[in-house]
């Protein structure tokens, strides 16, 4: 298995400050990309340095999930008004988050295809154009969420007694500055290659995180007792410091991507070029989010139970593939460098090899799925009416997961590239034009029921596996100019 990933089982030499000068074994390797040593991702074995840019970019994406997760576990023991405010402003997020993942697409294009080109003042001042951008789209959001909270959680249906709990909402949306660069800084990261750095960020917010959020909820020692409201204050707290941190970082000049004096100015050019590819990237992540809400929509005229397999299934999917997709970005960003370096054979010889390994690593968690698929929804809820169709849920999904692998990378290969446009309208025509009809169809018109729905989402995805593979061979996204 080394010698595939083109690392040798030889031991590393003494001191040695970048991986380039031995050939380590896979566990040395990956004790390497958690250190986070210098390589050059445009020269090399491609195995080896997408395991260096993986390892730290799985990590992240399950880091990334924790902060919601920590703060539902302590909420939950205020009760289920405190659980349904935080259930709706995270809704309400959802708009935040595809606006902060369509700009982090533009920013690590950009930044990786300037370290391609060697040119690390280009990468500075990309960087900034990009935290200026994300700022900029911050303030109304922060200004018109904080002022607007309660009519917006009375909009969603919110009860009075959520409505009571809005000073949580107000704070999480009019503080939304500290979500998008965490997100945009941390691709600025990625794309220039030291995902490591990322990953250690998250670690740090997360860790103040886990820390206040029992303190500000419920008043220990010094703290104040803020209930609900006390859970915004821990995770702004958490996310405001891994943001500091970040420009921190920045500004010490010792990374790949240092930000200097002379970089600090604006660049309309410069700008305009992100806010094209940063569009198309956030019109993206909200065709996907609003496709499973399209989904939802359908499953709650089967009633509640379905609804509650359902979403026990996707939470275990969606956790599952989190580490698909660290490896994702990992040829996102070899792409982007590799393109900058004039070596685009290099970048699509990447995209395959991380293609493989995704089909690896995601073929095993399916086939795990679809034999243990009632074991693990019993780990969350033993409701005769629910367990069934959790389980049927997590199985007949899960037949696609070698599509999934595929179609992961190559929309993040387009998206490394800078060509968000291709993956944009190819995830509108399949989730949209192809997957909502087809669930309806499934689901209404035959005896499928809701394993319709199951079995439309499986087969939209696998579809956009082929698709994008199609379009990526045709080698369009090699011309694309950022």
């Amino acid at each position: 298995m080394s010698e595939s990933l083109g690392v040798s089982t030889g031991e590393v030499s003494a001191a040695a400050p970048t991986v380039d000068q031995g050939h380590p074994g896979f566990w040395k390797t990956v004790g390497q990309a958690l250190r986070g040593v210098r390589h050059d991702y445009t020269d090399g074995p491609i195995g080896r340095a997408i395991i260096l840019l993986a390892v730290p970019m799985v990590l992240e994406m399950v880091l990334e999930s924790v902060f919601a997760v920590v703060d539902v576990f302590w909420v939950s023991r205020l009760g289920a008004d405190a659980v349904a405010t935080v259930g709706m402003t995270e809704s309400m997020l959802a708009l935040i988050y595809s606006l902060a993942i369509g700009l982090s697409m533009g920013a690590a294009a950009t930044v990786a295809r300037r370290i391609g080109e060697k040119d690390p003042d280009g990468a500075a001042r990309a960087a900034v154009q990009s935290i200026a951008l994300g700022i900029a789209a911050a303030i109304p959001i922060g200004i018109v969420g904080a002022l607007f909270a309660p009519q917006f959680l009375a909009l969603m249906g919110g009860s009075p007694a959520v409505i009571a709990n809005s000073s949580f909402t107000r704070l999480m949306l009019g503080a939304n500055v500290v979500i998008l660069l965490l997100f945009l800084i941390n691709a600025i990261f990625r794309g220039s290659g030291d995902p490591s750095v990322a990953m250690r960020i998250l670690w740090a917010a997360n860790a103040i995180n886990l820390l206040l959020d029992p303190c500000f909820i419920f008043g220990l020692g010094p703290f104040p007792k803020l209930g609900v409201l006390g859970a915004a204050v821990s995770t702004t707290c958490g996310r405001g410091i891994g943001v500091l941190l970040q420009f921190w970082i920045l500004s010490r000049g010792r990374g790949r991507v240092a930000i200097r004096r002379e970089h600090i100015a604006l660049d309309p050019a410069a700008m305009w070029r992100l806010v094209r590819i940063s569009a198309n990237g956030v019109l993206q992540a909200l065709i996907g989010t609003a496709s499973w809400i399209g989904i939802v929509r359908l499953l709650t005229t089967f009633g509640s139970a379905i609804v509650a397999g359902y979403t026990i299934g996707i939470r275990i999917i969606v956790f599952a593939i989190l580490p698909s997709w660290g490896l994702s970005n990992a040829a996102a960003t070899m792409v982007g460098q590799n393109l900058g370096a004039k070596k685009p054979d290099r970048a699509e010889k990447s995209v395959y090899v991380a293609a493989g390994y995704n089909m690896i690593f995601l073929g095993g968690v399916g086939v795990a799925f679809a034999v243990f698929a009632k074991e693990l929804i019993r780990l969350f809820t033993s409701d005769p009416a629910v367990l069934p169709v959790g389980t049927e849920c997590l199985r007949i999904i899960s037949y696609g997961f070698l599509f999934y692998a595929v179609g992961m990378v190559m929309t993040q290969a387009f998206n490394g590239a800078g060509d968000t446009w291709t993956p944009t309208r190819i995830n509108f025509f399949i989730f949209w034009i192809f997957e909502i009809p087809l669930a309806w169809f499934l689901s209404r018109r035959t005896s499928m029921g809701p394993r319709g729905v199951f079995a439309a989402i499986a087969i939209a995805f696998s579809s956009l596996a082929v698709v994008s593979l199609l379009v990526f061979r045709r080698g369009k996204w090699k011309e694309k100019k950022v």
